[in-house]
C-alpha cells in the first residue's frame, strides 16, 4: 500500500503554520476578530437561533424581562443589570462567531479555488472507443460517470479518478503545498480534485462527484461550520446544562415565597432595590439565576467544538464531522502502516559484513563500485555508507570509462559492473550485488565456492528484520563471495518516544505490514509498538478492527487505496490520504490533505485536547457558582437573617454592588476564556486519573478562587457609582 505523496519536485512538506492561503493561525484572540465578528454575534440574538443553546436562551429571556422592569421602574442599578445581562448574551455569541470566523478565512481561500471551468467531456466512452467525441460543457453540468479530458494548463473540472494517462498536478489551492504531485491511472494515486490544475501531460478523468457535492463544496461547508452537527458528548453535556438550569430555576423561584414569609415576620426590614414589600425584586431574581446557572460553559461550548475542527484544518486535515474529532479523543487502538508511517519506507545500508577478517574495506570498495549506477535509494545508501564508514570518496559512473554496467533484472535478481582495465575485451574484474541465492549461484557458475558462514549471516539479518545483499567478485577467473550488505528499513527518529506517549495515554498501537512475521517482529520491537499484524491483507485489517471494537475499544487507522475502503469505513476514525482513491476518501471520516500517515498521532492528540478543554471549562464554570453563592446570598438575605452576615467573607460594599459585581464578572469571564476555548487546554500525555487530578486542581480550584478575587475587585470599582450605597 502506497502511503506517501509523490512530489514532482521532491520537496518536503512545509510546516503547518505556513500552509494554506488565508488561514487563521494560532489560538490567541485578535481584537480585530472580535470587531469583525460582532455583526454575526448580534444576528445570533435572534431567538430562533439562540434556542438551540438552552442556557444562553434563558439568559436572553432574563435580559428582556430585566429591560422591561428597568423601563417600568428606572434606576441606575436596574439599567446596569439589564445592560450587563445583554452583554453576557452578546459575549457568548461573540465566542461562537469568532470561532466560525476563523474557519471562514479558510473557506474564502477555497472559494477562490472553486471555478466554474469549461469541461471537455468525452461522449461514447462506454461504447466503441473509435466513436469517442469531445464536447465542451460547463463544469456544473457534469454528472457522475462522465469522462473528461484535461491537458497541461487546464483546470480539472470536477472530482474524479484518472482512468488514462499520467500528469503532474498543482494542488496548492487545496493543500497550500506549492510542490506539484503525480496523478496516474491505476494504483492508489488516481484521485484528483476539482479546481486543481494540470501542469504537464494529458489525463482522462472519470467524474465521481454528484452535482454541487464536490470535495471543495464539502470543505467550504465544513470549515465554515454551516454543516457542523453536535457530537454525542456535546449533546449529552447540553442536556446536563439544561437540567442544571432547570434545577437552579426552581431553586431561585423558591426564594420568593421564602422572602415574602420572612418580610411578613419582620416587616420593614431590609427594604431596597434587592428586597421590597413584595419580597425579592424581579431584577435580583434574574441576576441570581443568571449567575448560578452554568453560563460560562454554555457560552463557550459551541466555540470549543468549532475550534477543535479548526485546529485540524490548520494541520491540513479535513474532518467530515465533529463526531470524528471527538472519537479521535477517545481512541483506544491505533492501526499504523509500517512503510512510510513507522519507517522511512526506503531501505538503507546499515553495515558491511565481510566473510573474512580484515576484508571490510575490500567489501566496501566492491559494494560501492557495484552501486555507482544504481539510482535507487538502497543503491545510493550503499555509496554513502562506504564513504562515511571507510573513507572511500564518492565516485561517479562517468569516471569509469572502461566499465560495463549490469542493471538489475527480475530474472537475475542481481546488478553490478564489469571492469575492462586491460582493454582486451575480456572483463578483468566482475562484481555482482543481489539476493543471496542469485549471487551464490553466479559464484558457483564462475567456478567458485560459497562459504558455509554466508547462510548464517544471511539468516541472521533476515531474522532481525533486515534485507541481506550478497556481494560476489570474479578476478583472474577466481570467483568468491566477499560478504554481505545489511539493508535496514529505518525506523523514523522519535517514533519510540511517540509510542511511549501513546502508551501513557492508554492507547494501544498496532503496526500493519505485509512483511513476514520475523521481519515484522524486529521492526515492531525497534519502534516500540504494542503489537503487529504481519502479511496483512485487506480482509485481515477489517477483521482486526472488528475484533478490537467487539472488545469495546475505539479504533483509528489510515489508508489510501480502494482495498483500504472497507477498513476505513469500519474504523471509528478513518483518515484517508488525499493522494488516495475516491473510494478511500469517501469511506473515511477524515482526509489528510498532506497525505502524511504519521499525522494520525497528531489527530488523536487534537481529539484529546478537545475533550480535555471541554471538561476543564465545564469544571471551571460549575466551580464559579460557589463564589457567587457567597457574593449574592449573604448580601441578599443578611438584612432578614443577620446570621448570614458571617458568610459575607468578601465584605462587599452593599447588596446592590454585590449583585452587580457578580453579574459583571459573569459576563467578563466569558470574554477572558475565549482565547483558551479557541486555543485549547495544553495537552500532556498522561493517564486519565492524572489528567482528572490536574483539571480538578487547576480549573476546579481556580474556578473557586478566581470569582472571589474578580468580584471583590469589581466591587471596589463600582461601589462609587450612584445607587450602589
Amino acid at each position: 500500500m502506497t502511503t506517501q505523496t509523490v512530489r514532482a519536485s521532491g520537496s518536503a512538506p512545509r510546516p503547518p503554520e505556513h500552509r494554506g492561503g488565508g488561514r487563521i493561525q494560532g489560538g490567541l484572540l485578535d481584537p480585530k476578530q472580535m470587531v469583525t465578528s460582532l455583526p454575526d454575534a448580534l444576528r445570533k440574538l435572534d431567538p430562533r437561533t439562540l434556542w438551540r443553546n438552552p442556557v444562553m436562551f434563558i439568559v436572553e429571556i432574563g435580559a428582556v424581562w430585566t429591560t422591561v422592569l428597568a423601563a417600568l421602574d428606572p434606576s441606575v442599578f436596574a439599567w446596569l443589570i439589564a445592560a450587563w445581562l445583554w452583554l453576557t448574551v452578546v459575549f457568548a455569541n461573540v465566542a461562537e462567531a469568532v470561532a466560525e470566523g476563523r474557519g471562514k478565512a479558510q473557506a474564502d481561500a477555497l472559494r477562490r479555488a472553486k471555478t466554474d471551468a469549461v469541461a471537455r467531456r468525452l461522449t461514447g466512452w462506454a461504447r466503441d472507443r473509435a466513436d469517442l467525441r469531445e464536447e465542451r460543457v460547463a463544469a456544473p453540468d457534469l454528472r457522475q460517470g462522465d469522462h473528461v479530458v484535461v491537458e497541461a494548463g487546464e483546470i480539472i473540472p470536477g472530482d474524479g479518478d484518472v482512468v488514462e494517462g499520467i500528469a503532474s498536478v498543482d494542488e496548492s489551492a487545496i493543500t497550500g503545498e506549492s510542490a506539484p504531485v503525480i496523478r496516474e491511472s491505476g494504483g492508489d494515486r488516481s484521485a484528483v480534485t476539482g479546481g486543481t490544475k494540470v501542469l504537464s501531460d494529458r489525463i482522462i478523468v472519470k467524474i465521481t462527484q454528484k452535482p454541487g457535492e464536490s470535495f471543495i463544496d464539502r470543505m467550504i461547508a465544513l470549515v465554515e461550520g454551516s454543516s457542523r452537527q453536535k457530537t454525542p458528548n456535546e449533546i449529552a453535556l447540553n442536556i446536563l446544562l439544561a437540567a442544571l438550569t432547570i434545577i437552579f430555576l426552581l431553586a431561585v423561584a423558591t426564594l420568593q415565597p421564602l422572602a415574602i414569609f420572612s418580610r411578613s415576620v419582620n416587616p420593614g426590614v431590609g427594604d431596597g432595590p434587592a428586597l421590597d414589600a413584595h419580597g425579592v425584586t424581579g431584577i435580583v431574581l434574574v441576576s441570581l439565576l443568571v449567575c448560578l446557572i452554568p453560563t460560562t460553559i454554555g457560552a463557550l461550548l459551541s466555540a470549543i467544538g468549532i475550534a477543535g475542527m479548526d485546529r485540524l484544518v490548520q494541520r491540513n486535515v479535513l474532518a467530515m464531522s465533529g463526531r470524528a474529532v471527538e472519537a479521535a479523543g477517545d481512541v483506544n487502538t491505533l492501526l499504523l502502516d509500517k512503510t512510510g508511517t513507522i519507517t522511512l519506507g526506503n531501505r538503507q545500508a546499515a553495515e558491511f559484513l565481510p566473510l573474512r577478517s580484515g576484508g571490510a574495506d575490500e567489501l566496501a570498495d566492491a559494494a560501492q563500485l557495484s552501486s555507482l549506477a544504481d539510482e535507487t535509494p538502497e543503491g545510493r545508501s550503499v555509496v554513502v555508507l562506504a564513504k562515511q564508514r571507510h573513507g572511500l570518496r564518492e565516485r561517479t559512473p562517468g569516471e569509469l570509462s572502461h566499465a560495463t554496467w549490469v542493471p538489475f533484472s527480475a530474472q537475475t535478481r542481481m546488478s553490478g559492473v564489469d571492469l575492462h582495465e586491460s582493454g582486451n575485451g575480456t572483463p578483468d574484474r566482475m562484481l555482482r550485488k543481489g539476493a543471496a541465492a542469485a549471487v551464490g549461484e553466479w559464484v558457483r557458475e564462475q567456478g567458485g565456492d560459497v562459504p558455509a558462514d554466508l547462510h548464517r549471516i544471511v539468516d541472521g539479518i533476515s531474522a532481525s528484520g533486515g534485507t541481506p545483499l550478497v556481494v560476489g567478485e570474479v578476478v583472474d577467473r577466481t570467483a568468491r563471495v566477499l560478504g554481505v550488505i545489511h539493508l535496514k528499513d529505518v525506523v523514523k527518529a522519535g517514533m519510540r518516544e511517540r509510542f511511549d506517549e501513546m502508551r501513557r495515554m492508554g492507547i494501544r498501537t498496532v503496526m500493519i505490514t505485509g512483511d513476514n512475521p520475523l521481519t515484522a517482529k524486529a521492526i515492531a520491537d525497534e519502534a516500540g509498538v504494542d503489537d503487529f499484524l504481519a502479511e496483512a491483507k485487506p480482509e485481515d485489517k477489517l477483521a482486526l478492527i472488528k475484533r478490537e471494537q467487539e472488545g469495546g475499544r475505539l479504533v483509528a487507522m489510515t489508508g489510501d487505496g480502494t482495498n483500504d475502503a472497507p477498513a476505513l469505513a469500519q474504523a471509528d476514525v478513518g483518515v484517508a490520504m488525499n493522494t488516495g482513491t475516491s473510494a478511500a476518501k469517501e469511506a473515511g471520516n477524515m482526509v489528510d490533505l498532506d497525505s502524511d500517515p504519521t499525522k494520525l498521532i497528531e489527530i488523536v492528540e487534537i481529539g484529546k485536547q478537545l475533550l480535555i478543554t471541554r471538561g476543564a471549562l465545564t469544571t471551571f464554570s460549575i466551580a464559579n457558582d460557589i463564589a457567587k453563592y457567597f457574593a449574592i446570598i449573604p448580601a441578599l438575605f443578611a438584612g432578614l437573617y443577620p446570621g448570614l452576615d458571617a458568610l459575607n467573607i468578601m465584605r462587599l460594599h452593599s447588596p446592590q454592588s454585590a449583585i452587580l459585581s457578580a453579574v459583571v464578572f459573569n459576563a467578563l469571564v466569558i470574554i477572558a476564556l475565549i482565547p483558551l476555548a479557541l486555543r485549547g487546554v495544553r495537552y500532556r500525555p498522561s493517564s486519565a486519573s492524572t489528567l482528572l487530578s490536574r483539571n480538578l486542581y487547576v480549573y476546579g480550584l481556580g474556578g473557586i478562587v478566581a470569582p472571589f478575587v474578580g468580584i471583590k475587585i469589581i466591587d471596589l470599582i463600582i461601589r462609587f457609582l450612584p445607587g450602589m450605597s
